[in-house]
């Protein structure tokens, strides 16, 4: 599948998050390399977040359960409010089930240009899920009047790194119920080198809601898997979500695409070409922890639809500049 999109589109911008808003803006957000800090920017074109100022809206405090290793931000407008959820951790040092020490987060802006001053951004702090665990990589999305909030996280009851789970929200920081287990780890695909289910990602169409997510260890291995449910079902009910049991967006060796994954959905300039948004790398030898390596860089690429009602992601498409 062709790409009239630069690819890379973003640099050194993980776990990329594009959302695109009533005023005809792309507003993006993605993990910073220093994972110090959360920025946005926007552009009136998806090629225009490429060149666009970041503005930083957002700073990690100096001790604490938000001073370290700011991951995945999202930004989200609901009830005309802006919303960002990401993660953060006290310390670098892992928990007795050698994991990272991570917690979901949330702050908030009122004023209806995010990028105006860091100080329109407060903190709503915490988003309790009643599990005191790792956990990370939130996103939510409304639907039949109710909004719901997908993420990772890990039970210590269960092997692998990380799960998914579904809740619905009391408010956009808030949940309101318990927390309904919808995938964990279990395919080969899912478990290359760590057993992982993280960076959900949601779309509806077509009478179904699909949530993405990625799965195995961040270098090459890393791929995407997919949920399924009808969209008039208990959301809250695991049993109304099918998983696929193959991925459904992995590597491109052909062209030196490795580990595409955490990503996110958003409309093309034309509001009705839907675009899959992700980060990728184009060699595998890595010096160290993937998790330090900074190039995973942010590309989108245009995707279509399948006569049964799926989505088509194909193949990540090759670099068109460097």
């Amino acid at each position: 599948m062709s790409s009239q999109y630069l690819t890379p589109l973003v640099v050194q911008r993980a776990d990329p998050y594009i959302y695109k808003h009533s005023d005809g803006y792309y507003y993006f957000t993605a993990s910073v390399p220093a994972y110090n800090l959360i920025e946005i920017r926007r552009a009136k074109t998806l090629n225009g977040l490429a060149n666009a100022a970041p503005r930083t809206v957002w700073r990690k405090h100096d001790s604490g359960e938000m001073s370290q290793l700011i991951w995945a931000p999202e930004i989200h407008f609901i009830n005309n409010k802006w919303y960002i959820y990401f993660a953060a951790a006290e310390t670098t040092a892992f928990d007795e089930n050698g994991m990272f020490q991570h917690r979901m987060f949330c702050i908030e802006c009122d004023n209806p240009d995010p990028m105006r001053q860091e100080e329109d951004w407060i903190e709503r702090g915490q988003v309790k899920t009643g599990m005191d665990s790792f956990s990370l990589d939130a996103t939510c999305f409304e639907q039949n009047g109710n909004l719901y909030y997908v993420w990772a996280q890990k039970d210590p009851a269960i092997k692998g790194n990380s799960n998914l789970y579904i809740a619905e929200m009391e408010n956009p920081w808030t949940l309101k119920t318990k927390p309904v287990l919808i995938s964990k780890p279990e395919f080969e695909w899912e478990t290359n080198i760590f057993s992982v289910n993280e960076g959900p990602a949601v779309i509806h169409r077509n009478g179904k809601l699909f949530i993405t997510y990625s799965a195995s260890a961040t270098d090459q291995n890393y791929c995407m898997g997919m949920l399924i449910a009808d969209d008039q079902s208990d959301l809250l009910n695991s049993n109304s979500w099918t998983k696929q049991d193959k991925p459904v967006f992995e590597s491109n060796l052909s062209v030196r695409q490795y580990g595409p994954g955490h990503n996110s959905f958003t409309i093309g300039e034309d509001n009705k070409t839907d675009i899959l948004v992700y980060h990728c790398r184009d060699y595998t030898t890595i010096k160290g922890d993937p998790l330090y390596d900074p190039n995973r860089h942010t590309c989108v690429q245009p995707f279509t639809w399948n006569s049964d009602g799926l989505p088509n992601f194909g193949k990540p498409n090759p670099y068109n500049y460097k």
